[in-house]
């Protein structure tokens, strides 16, 4: 049986100037984070860190785009409103 939990991350309206610093934070910690799983994974046990090569690709792309939208925002005409939710779902291995 598989139970699902749904929890808010992120939840306002926010100048470009805060959006930029909570999504740029937000996007570097996920970065780092599968920087270091990939240098340990590599190093530690010698695993394929395809997967991890993969979601820092996609994380960077994201970070340029959400940049690029910041910058041709213009930031006394419009707030950004943000919403990100994170759902988990417990399964039976």
């Amino acid at each position: 049986m598989a139970i699902t939990q749904e929890y808010k991350l992120i939840d306002g309206t926010f100048s470009t100037e805060n959006a930029d610093q909570i999504l740029t934070a937000l996007l570097n910690y996920k970065i780092d984070y599968h920087s270091r799983e990939d240098f340990s994974n590599h190093i530690r046990f010698n695993r394929d860190i395809e997967h991890s090569k993969k979601r820092i690709q996609e994380l960077t792309q994201t970070k340029k785009a959400v940049k690029e939208l910041i910058a041709n925002t213009q930031s006394d005409k419009f707030n950004l409103v943000i919403n990100s939710t994170i759902t988990v779902r417990l399964e039976e291995a």
